[in-house]
């Protein structure tokens, strides 16, 4: 058992990228981090916090991973939801199989976190926290992505249900929008892009998959990681029931 003094936080998807950049951040805020994720077997997880594999596709997975934190920790004070995947095709040629694939990491399991820590967020002494890392198509659409962009959607109105619900009990819910973040999966599209489009990968990335972002950037992961303890931080604690921007200018036109 650490010290029961510390806030507690379950981080999903958080052997890489975002997911990995927020288990950093909040350790250096002095909160315990349970790190959730299919690749976190203990034995080669190498980053701080408490290593936690597990299958989010499946309830067992959900409820396994919030026991695991009440278990290993005493309390649970924070829920980052963030595992999930993409994959790109025309709605009349989705496969429906990964359309059910998409929405179990992506929703199902954000509402599955948020039922059973309910308890524990509710009786957290600093006020509970549940935060999901969404995207800008929570927001806006894109062509080919109808398994993603729902899924965004549909985690931003889980958030919106959450904040009423939890607002007695000072218990808070955000959605995080990014834009394109660089992370392992998207410097595979752009690679990707370029090798099918016969194009540099300079101007895949500023003329195909930041075209809509005035600011032809990709943001680091280390920057939503900033933003992810700001509002599970004291100073966050007004922000509950809305979506959190930080889309290079994407959603402004």
């Amino acid at each position: 058992m650490s010290d029961p003094s510390r806030r507690v936080a379950l981080v999903t998807g958080a052997a890489g990228g975002i997911g990995a950049a927020i288990v950093h951040r909040l350790a250096q805020d002095d909160i315990d981090v349970l790190a959730v994720d299919l690749d976190c077997a203990v034995s080669h997880y190498e980053g701080p916090g408490t290593a936690y594999a597990a299958d989010l596709t499946t309830r067992s997975g959900n409820v396994g991973a919030v026991q695991a934190a009440l278990e290993t920790f005493g309390r649970l004070d924070i829920v980052v939801a963030n595992a999930g995947f993409q994959h790109v095709a025309p709605v009349a040629d989705f496969p429906e199989d990964r359309w059910d694939a998409l929405l179990a990491p992506m929703l199902t399991s954000p509402f599955l976190l948020a039922k059973h820590a309910w308890p524990a967020l509710v009786a957290a002494p600093e006020g509970g926290r549940f935060l999901a890392i969404a995207s800008a198509h929570a927001l806006v659409a894109s062509p080919f992505k109808a398994g993603y962009v729902a899924a965004k959607h549909g985690v931003l109105g889980l958030v919106k249900t959450l904040a009423p619900e939890g607002a007695e009990h000072d218990v808070s819910a955000c959605a995080i929008c990014p834009g394109y973040v660089r992370t392992a999966l998207v410097e595979g599209q752009v690679a990707a892009q370029a090798s099918a489009h016969q194009m540099s990968e300079e101007q895949v990335l500023r003329d195909v998959i930041l075209a809509a972002q005035p600011v032809k950037r990709l943001i680091e992961p280390a920057e939503v990681a900033e933003l992810a303890s700001f509002l599970v931080g004291p100073h966050g604690r007004s922000f509950t029931g809305v979506p959190v921007s930080m889309d290079q200018g994407w959603t402004a036109r």
